[in-house]
């Protein structure tokens, strides 16, 4: 797709300061520009490149004032970066609306029920009484199981499995990779010290406009539903356990595993690889740093950090002086001896 200069000034309302007519059809950073391509400056420090970049079209804040010739096209906005990341938004929009149609092979039951625009890729499975609204685009390589409804404009890319009875709001984002709706990890000790499953016969509700990263897993309630409000953004290979419930707004990085039944708040920020125990409750707005681990309910506004985890200003008070350990222990070995040798 090639879109001109005064075409992208028009999706941004920017000013174009050059030739309106430039075509570009691919995006660049500043310092890789290429003929053709579109980029960006937004941060100070790589001004310089604007001078040097080969990129025909390059956004920038209204606020830029060249100071050398420039061989590159200007669109000024208000916010570079932000005009920035619209652009990629519209471009990645307008490559999945070109996505249309059913490839073949794949199955579809019967008793599918769908919106305008579906796109289903080759080698994909959708089970009985499958719901899909408008615009919804499945990848080659999926799984829908059974009694399973996904919202309008939802992105479903390649080798995702959602399982039996899972609800998916609108606007959902799923990577490669991710399942939805596998078994809780329910099991019961007997007497000889083997174990029986238990069978786990909820499901899982997405709410609207989340987002979930390659290879993470969300397991159905073993009744009930494990629930992730709207607006969530999961990392990549994260495990969230049975009847979990994670807040509106909530983002949790990379490698985080969420043991059953515990319940998140509003607006979390998690770091990557942190551990957090069943049947507990963590408040809104919290805020756990990368490889905490979580033992206790949580009130709203808490930072922690640690494992296990404590006040993030007393978690790096104690780091102080787990540092000076070493030369606390020289110090009192030295005072020791000293002792000692002074003793008659």
């Amino acid at each position: 797709m090639k879109f001109t200069a005064q075409q992208i000034a028009g999706i941004l309302e920017g000013e174009v300061v050059g030739n309106p007519d430039t075509e570009v059809s691919i995006l660049s950073k500043i310092e890789e520009g290429v003929q053709g391509s579109l980029t960006f400056l937004s941060n100070p420090k790589y001004v310089n490149f604007i001078y040097s970049t080969q990129a025909s079209v390059t956004i920038v804040n209204r606020s830029f004032v060249a100071e050398a010739p420039l061989s590159t096209t200007l669109i000024k906005v208000d916010d570079a970066y932000g005009a920035f990341t619209k652009l990629l938004t519209f471009y990645a929009q307008a490559k999945n609306d070109s996505k249309k149609g059913i490839e073949q092979p794949s199955f579809l039951s019967d008793d599918l029920v769908f919106g305008p625009d579906l796109y289903v890729g080759s080698f994909t499975y959708i089970g009985k009484n499958v719901k899909l609204g408008a615009n919804v685009k499945i990848f080659p390589g999926c799984y829908i199981g059974d009694n399973v409804s996904i919202g309008d404009n939802a992105l479903i890319y390649s080798g995702v499995r959602i399982y039996s009875e899972s609800i998916i709001g609108s606007n959902c984002t799923f990577h490669s990779g991710v399942i939805i709706g596998s078994d809780g990890f329910g099991f019961a000790p007997k007497a000889d010290g083997s174990y029986d499953k238990i069978p786990q016969i909820g499901n899982v509700i997405i709410e609207d406009h989340v987002e979930i990263g390659a290879a993470t897993t969300i397991d159905r309630a073993t009744m009930g539903s494990t629930i992730i409000r709207q607006g969530v953004k999961l990392d990549n290979q994260i495990q969230i356990a049975h009847n979990v419930e994670i807040g509106e707004h909530t983002v949790i990085a990379a490698q985080t595993g969420i043991a059953g039944s515990t319940k998140i708040g509003k607006y979390c920020i998690i770091g990557g690889q942190v551990g957090i125990v069943g049947h507990i409750s963590i408040g809104n707005h919290v805020r756990i740093q990368a490889q905490a681990g979580v033992q206790k309910n949580l009130k709203d506004n808490e930072i922690v950090q640690g494992s296990p985890a404590f006040g993030y200003n007393d978690f790096s008070k104690s780091y102080v002086h787990f540092r000076n350990l070493p030369k606390v222990v020289n110090e009192l070995n030295d005072l020791k001896n000293n002792l000692k040798n002074t003793q008659p």
